[in-house]
This record gives structure tokens, C-alpha cells and sequence, in this order.
């Protein structure tokens, strides 16, 4: 059977701002709707895709000022126009780092203040819905 294995090292770009130095957690999860098609005389639910869904969870490191990610986020939220752009390992695509654009999705709440004493703030944000695609071709 064959393995690979990767250190994580995940690119991730809130639209055009990297956040990659201040990123410590990506999840990227992505799928279609399921539509239920049984018809009559089917003996078992039958479905079909439906609609993309896709949900993107980030920790990041808090951190404020001009181009930093408490503003990148508080720019972004609510809008539902989000561009966010994640491979898992560095920027050139290939078969064994695909990268995926996820385009208007939505922030729709997030907490600009967490903190505890003797620890790292962090911003936990989920961006859902829009559309993604999947690219497996160097520029």
C-alpha cells in the first residue's frame, strides 16, 4: 500500500493578505449538498449532488494594527465575499500540494478579544459557504 507523508506547513490567504505566519490550525472541509432523488419503486433512498458546501476553520494569532489579523477579520466579516486561498504545503501547486480557492464565503461572526493570562491570544474564526475549486497546476 502506498504512503506519503507531509509535514504540515499549510499556505493560507484571507483574500489578498497571507496569513501563513500567523496561522497554528487549517481545516478545509468540502463537499456537495445531497439531494434526495428516490422515486417511486426504489427499494433504498437514492440522492444526487446538489449545491457546493465548503467550511473553512482557522486559528489564528491575535494580533491588531493596520494589516494585521484582527483587522484583515473585522474587514471581512459579514460580507459574505470572502477569497480565501489554501494549499497544504507551500505555494506551488502540483498533484501532492493542491491548492483550493474558496470564493464568497462568509464570516459571519468573530471574536476580536480572547484572552487568557500566561497565554498566546488567538483568534478561532469559520468562514462558510461560497464556491471552491481545486487546482493542481503550477502557474
Amino acid at each position: 500500500m502506498a504512503t506519503s507523508t507531509y509535514l504540515s506547513n499549510p499556505t493560507v490567504l484571507i483574500g489578498a493578505v497571507d496569513c501563513s505566519d500567523q496561522c497554528s490550525s487549517a481545516t478545509l472541509t468540502v463537499g456537495f449538498d445531497s439531494l434526495e432523488s428516490t422515486a417511486f419503486g426504489d427499494t433504498g433512498h437514492k440522492f444526487t449532488q446538489g449545491l457546493q458546501s465548503v467550511e473553512v476553520t482557522l486559528t489564528l494569532f491575535a494580533s491588531y494594527g493596520a494589516s494585521e489579523m484582527e483587522a484583515t477579520l473585522f474587514a471581512e466579516c459579514g460580507t459574505g465575499t470572502t477569497t480565501l486561498v489554501i494549499s497544504p504545503s507551500g505555494t506551488t501547486e502540483s498533484a501532492t500540494n493542491p491548492e483550493y480557492t474558496i470564493t464568497n464565503a462568509m464570516l459571519a461572526t468573530f471574536t476580536p478579544i480572547n484572552a487568557t493570562v500566561g497565554e498566546l491570544s488567538t483568534f478561532e474564526v469559520t468562514f462558510t459557504g461560497g464556491t471552491w475549486v481545486r487546482d493542481i497546476v503550477s502557474p
